[in-house]
């Protein structure tokens, strides 16, 4: 099966590795995506959230691959200057022979401020910054900023008044290397637009995305929209659904706090209000369990892929109508990549 193929009869199809689980070694997941390859997947995307980090898994991954475009999904804005990006995408991007898709996101209030130290402060108008220092250092334009956010060179309280303006030492392979943002509240997702050369969403549903986003007054060409999608391949679709049930309780339910929770909000958004407040209830006051039989099947056979190869592929037939142009497939057995890859034909 080529890439040309995957990419006429489907979205294009990529494997979203995500990080690897406490425990875990990234190895196995840098084994997965060379299997991606072989089948003729386009991209495989790296997470970092508190553990293992996006871009050294990346940069093994580029090494040990050929045509797979290595994606970061996302690194943490809180977690390095935007300068530092800058370095870090062209290096990545120089390295892998023009490969690397630069993913960024804010992550949460929690991380930022609970991992990185940071205030959560003004997220939007942060990323706005941080995406237009990056573009100006990927340039090589002597980096000058001067807004709310950042500034450089530094001038502030304790400044030494010995920084002056630098540009990139590096020649970079691309110039524009296309910038992603992760994004799922309104005004976020409103920024991917305006400013992105894509958007990676999660819990992204084939069935309401066009309607809850206003895809299609925003969507244009070239823009990529890189929906996530969980995928299990079994013939035993309830067990199935019921194995992926945890991780969507975790973050409806667990991630982040009452009143501050975009997943909890999103899927409130797709129509369950009511079970959005009882999994956070259930999930928060201690009873995760609960929480998890909470979670409708019906919301998990929407976002996720489940089942034989004929059902994937009849699944797959609403993500060809949803407005995703690439489909980012989280999955954790080779199996289940093959069987995506092969309903995708």
């Amino acid at each position: 099966m080529t890439l040309t193929r995957l990419a006429s009869q489907v979205v294009r199809l990529g494997f979203y590795m995500g990080y690897a689980p406490p425990g875990t070694n990234p190895l196995e997941l840098i084994e997965l995506a060379q299997e991606a390859e072989g089948l003729g997947y386009d991209s495989a995307w790296a997470a970092e959230s508190w553990g293992t980090d996006a871009v050294t898994v990346l940069s093994w991954l580029a090494a040990t691959t050929t045509t797979l475009k290595i994606g970061s999904a996302i690194m943490q804005i809180p977690g390095r200057s935007p300068a530092n990006t800058a370095m870090t995408a062209a290096t990545l991007d120089l390295l892998s022979g023009g490969r690397f898709l630069l993913g960024l996101g804010t992550s949460g209030p929690q991380v930022v401020e609970g991992w990185h130290g940071e205030p959560w402060g003004k997220p939007l108008a942060k990323t706005r910054e941080y995406v237009e220092i990056v573009r100006k250092a990927l340039r090589r334009e002597t980096l000058e900023h001067d807004g709310s956010q950042y500034e450089i060179p530094y001038r502030g309280d304790g400044a030494t008044g010995l920084g002056k303006p630098l540009k990139l030492m590096l020649r970079p392979l691309r110039a524009e290397i296309p910038i992603y943002l992760a994004a799922i509240s309104p005004k976020a997702v409103e920024l991917a637009f305006e400013i992105g050369d894509g958007w990676i969403p999660l819990f992204f549903s084939p069935e309401r995305a066009r309607t809850v986003f206003g895809l299609d007054s925003r969507a244009r060409d070239g823009f990529d929209i890189a929906a996530t999608a969980p995928a299990l391949a079994t013939d035993d679709v309830q067990s199935g659904l019921d194995a992926l049930k945890p991780y969507y309780a975790l973050y409806i339910g667990g991630m982040g706090a009452r009143g501050k929770n975009f997943y909890n909000s999103l899927f409130a958004r797709y129509g369950y209000e009511d079970e959005a407040r009882e999994i956070q209830d259930l999930y928060l006051d201690g009873k995760q369990r609960d929480a998890v039989a909470k979670v409708p099947d019906a919301f998990v056979d929407d976002v996720a892929l489940v089942g034989s190869r004929d059902r994937i592929a009849d699944k797959l037939a609403a993500w060809r109508e949803s407005g995703a142009t690439s489909l980012l497939v989280s999955a954790r057995d080779a199996n289940t990549l093959r069987t995506v890859a092969e309903a995708a034909q």
